[in-house]
């Protein structure tokens, strides 16, 4: 909540005021001041932004960060180095298991695009700590050979990207990290409902299943087996059809009791939906319906009727695909 935000802000000022005296903190209140609404194009509550180097042009936003901790980072990455410069194992191995998750940048030399496209994702991922090597020691003892950025959970690798130069921008590094803040499925609730739309992935598939029939397990293992392969570009949403408090999300879906087991793509960014065609819930079937929507192959499903002209104008509002993700969220 907007509330919440402010507290966390007001702890990492304090805090900063300490470590880093010369960041200065304001608040500005823009009910009042609509002429700096309207200069820095205000539309949500709380906005941050950093200005740097005493300019007003081009003040750099501060995006889904919620805790004060994760902010403190976040204003040190953008004022000073971005990454701890590892030159030892025993270094490298502190930043993995200080934290539940560290990215480790291992490069051959410190001066090429990967090193930059990788410095900057640090400063867009101030939840977790980063790292970055050019040691031959360190290298080797973590078996790498060419530029790789490595994801590790609770200790263990488990995401090797390959850095080569201008192949991969800040954007698609940010959206494999974070993946892993979530499990491979995430199932829907008010909780997590928060973090899946933290994680700056577009595509959504859905899975919509009662979690306790007898086919559960087998069609939930089909589904965590294909969402292997699509990490980083489809996120998996699991959706329990028993849970009561999940019925708006049924009812934007357009999903009744005789369809399920059903499985759904949606794109957040044109809201457009897509719906499995085979029934089946194999690995086979959910492999191809990802690679078809990603190949830009998918059967658009379910297209919205218009918003009918008079549909707010009754206490009882009209609501049709187009209108009802708005005005329901």
């Amino acid at each position: 909540s907007s509330q919440n935000m402010s507290e966390e802000f007001a702890k990492a000022a304090r805090q900063l005021k300490k470590e880093a005296p010369k960041i200065q903190f304001g608040k500005i209140d823009v009910t009042h001041q609509h002429d700096l609404r309207k200069e820095f194009n205000i539309r949500e509550f709380p906005t941050v932004k950093l200005f740097v180097d005493g300019s007003r042009e081009d003040p750099i936003d501060c995006k889904g960060v919620r805790q004060a901790s994760a902010f403190i980072t976040w204003v040190k990455r953008r004022t000073g180095p971005s990454t701890v410069l590892i030159n030892s194992t025993d270094q490298a191995e502190a930043i993995i298991h200080a934290d539940d998750l560290a990215v480790i940048g291992f490069f051959k030399e410190l001066h090429n695009d990967s090193v930059e496209v990788f410095c900057e994702t640090a400063k867009d991922v101030p939840e977790m700590p980063f790292g970055m090597t050019a040691s031959e020691d360190v290298c080797a003892n973590y078996g790498i050979q060419k530029n790789t950025l490595v994801v590790f959970k609770k200790g263990k690798p488990v995401h090797n990207e390959v850095l080569e130069d201008g192949r991969q921008n800040k954007l698609d590094l940010t959206r494999i990290i974070k993946t892993f803040t979530l499990d491979l499925v995430t199932e829907y609730n008010l909780e997590t409902s928060v973090k899946i739309f933290d994680v700056p992935v577009e595509n959504h598939i859905l899975l919509f299943t009662p979690t306790n029939s007898e086919t559960f397990n087998e069609i939930y293992e089909n589904y965590k087996s294909a969402a292997v392969e699509f990490r980083g570009k489809i996120m998996f949403v699991l959706v329990n059809t028993n849970e009561m408090r999940n019925g708006r999300v049924f009812e934007y879906f357009r999903i009744r009791e005789v369809d399920v087991p059903a499985v759904r793509i949606l794109n957040l960014t044109s809201d457009a939906k897509y719906k499995m065609p085979a029934d089946e819930v194999t690995v086979e079937n959910l492999k191809e319906f990802c690679q078809s929507y990603l190949n830009g192959k998918a059967k658009l499903h379910l297209s919205s009727e218009e918003i009918p002209e008079d549909w707010d104008k009754m206490p009882v509002k009209v609501l049709v695909g187009k209108n009802f993700n708005r005005i329901v969220f």
